[in-house]
């Protein structure tokens, strides 16, 4: 376990302060929070001169994880590794938790481990930034060390303000609520109940002790970084900064959509595995492919994965299909014959690539072969479709994502069929008939297309410089370089 050494008071940087911030970076668990915090990392470093230390839990839940966090610090040899080393949980709390979320098991992990462990990695830190799901257990240890703690968010805007205002609702409710009703978020939009985390809708899950916790603490941190730009999501970020959704929150930088790295290592996996889909969709027509991905946090039924089957098939365009079978990775054996039936990689051969391996997606949405994304609505991948221009079918199984398959549809990003199902309600099978059709208006919707463009626009000018998101990152840094912000 290495420790951050004393930021160097007398090197310059970009904006001319005397000192060089040290931000430590203290991302959670499964690739939707690990994939912004490098990318963060990286923008931090390289784009702002700041020296930059990301602390990795380990073991990690995911061999994607550990894959991602091997090509970036080889890739970025500046930033440097804090691993923070987690034990098992002990054998009364394995037992509580067994059947649950691993992902969410291992947010309980950090939480536990932080105020033990995580006042070490930050001797000599400039600030410090945590993951939302361990805000309200490292703020308290920032605070004892006498460290700015800023919380970034790495799902939209939208969400924020939802996750701010959730514990109004349930005291305003009862605070043991367990009938989740329809959120009426001040100044952003009425969130239905069909589209609040289904973990939300039982207080005994893991998850919503954690979430409220985190939601009640937002208010003590420095400052709140969202991976979101003002031109999306005009609402929900003007009422964050402007108090509407709660009264006394920090300030609110809005920095997104933070860009995609590049780490080759994932192609030259792929090839070694004889899935070389860079030189497959080369080899298209613009705008001919529809890419199919759920994310890498769940798994579709298998019903479901045979209908999504028969529909790519019945659909008549090219596509490529990441498709996962386990909720956790290293646990996915399964053949790709067993989940798609026999015949299936044969009658779509030439036409179709799937595959079970990881993919470098920001990759693959910026090729200009692709013309569809059939997205589970995960915010990094709603991101990297705003900033590459590709339309987005909204299918959103868990967790936020039918708070951000709206935004997608409220920006002009793409469409959402409400009645698709999503975890929980499986046995609403969409089937095959239905997705062909709704791809085949997809793919051929010109409509659509401009506002994508307009969206990639207004992306591309928020992160440029002088845009809303690189001052809004350059505020954050004057922050931590302790001069006054504009």
């Amino acid at each position: 376990m290495s420790s951050l050494s004393p930021p160097n008071s007398t090197s310059g940087d970009s904006h001319g302060s005397a000192a060089t911030p040290h931000i430590a970076l203290f991302p959670s668990a499964g690739m939707g929070h690990l994939v912004p915090f490098t990318r963060l990392a990286v923008a931090l470093s390289t784009g702002h001169s700041c020296d930059v230390s990301l602390v990795t839990a380990l073991p990690t839940v995911s061999s994607a994880e550990s894959v991602h966090i091997a090509a970036l610090f080889a890739a970025f040899p500046a930033l440097q590794r804090l691993d923070l080393c987690l034990a098992a949980l002990e054998d009364a709390s394995a037992e509580f938790f067994r059947g649950a979320d691993p992902f969410y098991v291992r947010y309980e992990a950090l939480r536990r481990a932080t105020p033990l462990l995580l006042a070490p990695l930050l001797a000599g830190a400039s600030a410090l930034v945590a993951d939302i799901a361990l805000a309200s257990v490292a703020i308290p240890v920032a605070r004892e060390l006498r460290v700015p703690c800023y919380v970034f968010f790495t799902a939209s805007a939208t969400m924020l303000s939802f996750k701010a205002y959730f514990p109004t609702y349930l005291d305003a409710h009862g605070a043991g609520v367990s009938a989740i009703g329809d959120v009426d978020v001040p100044g952003v939009y009425r969130i239905p109940s069909s589209s609040v985390p289904q973990a939300l809708h039982d207080p005994d899950n893991i998850f919503t002790g954690q979430f409220v916790a985190n939601g009640r603490a937002l208010a003590e941190a420095d400052g709140l970084l969202v991976n979101a730009f003002d031109a999306m999501e005009p609402e929900a970020v003007a009422a964050l900064r402007g108090g509407s959704v709660v009264a006394g929150l920090p300030p609110v930088y809005a920095v997104g959509p933070l860009m995609p790295l590049n780490l080759r290592e994932t192609e030259e996996a792929a090839k070694e595995q004889g899935n070389n889909y860079m030189a497959w969709l080369d080899a298209q027509p613009p705008r001919s492919v529809v890419y199919v991905s759920f994310g890498s946090r769940k798994a579709l039924a298998k019903d479901q994965i045979r209908e999504l089957a028969a529909g790519l098939e019945a659909c008549g365009h090219r596509f490529l299909w990441v498709v996962k079978g386990a909720v956790v990775d290293r646990d996915d054996a399964g053949e790709l014959v067993d989940l798609l039936g026999d015949g299936f990689l044969r009658r779509v051969e030439g036409r179709g690539v799937v595959t079970k391996s990881w993919v470098e997606q920001g990759e693959v949405l910026r090729h200009p072969a692709v013309g569809l994304f059939v997205s589970h609505c995960g915010w990094n991948s709603v991101t990297e479709a705003a900033a590459s221009g590709v339309p987005v079918l909204a299918w959103p199984r868990f967790a936020d994502q039918r708070v951000n398959a709206r935004v997608v549809a409220r920006s002009g990003l793409g469409t959402w069929v409400e009645r698709w199902s999503w975890e929980g309600e499986e046995e609403a099978v969409v089937g095959a008939e239905e997705i062909a059709g709704q791809v085949v208006a997809a793919m051929g919707d010109e409509a659509v297309a401009e506002k994508v463009a307009s969206v990639r626009e207004a992306a591309a000018r928020a992160v440029a410089d002088g845009g809303t998101s690189h001052r809004s990152l350059a505020e954050f840094v004057r922050r931590c370089q302790g001069g006054t912000a504009v």
